[in-house]
């Protein structure tokens, strides 16, 4: 179908995502939202059918991290941010 007539193609799948999305709970919807706007987006992105499914896999294979990681607690590591206190500034005269 995606060959034959790839416009039709895009409403299947449309179509498809809609349809189970709306049969998720109405708390996953959101999200499940969310992720099928990130699809796509790489997916309009991708040049020809086997880059979509090379980069599909790729955010797949970083999903199934990120849901292994959560199963078995781990978190992601904190990055350290260096702040500055503006209390420094304020008696500068080249401070606006």
């Amino acid at each position: 179908m995606a060959e034959r007539d790839p416009e039709a193609f895009e409403q299947f799948r449309h179509d498809m995502a809609k349809e189970m999305i709306e049969g998720a709970s109405e708390q996953m919807q959101p999200r499940l939202w969310a992720q099928q706007s990130h699809i796509d987006r790489v997916i309009h992105n991708c040049k020809n059918p086997n880059h979509t499914n090379v980069v599909l896999m790729n955010e797949l294979q970083k999903q199934v991290v990120k849901f292994r990681e959560a199963l078995q607690g781990e978190t992601a590591p904190t990055k350290k941010a260096d702040v500055v206190e503006l209390k420094t500034f304020k008696d500068r005269d080249d401070f606006y």
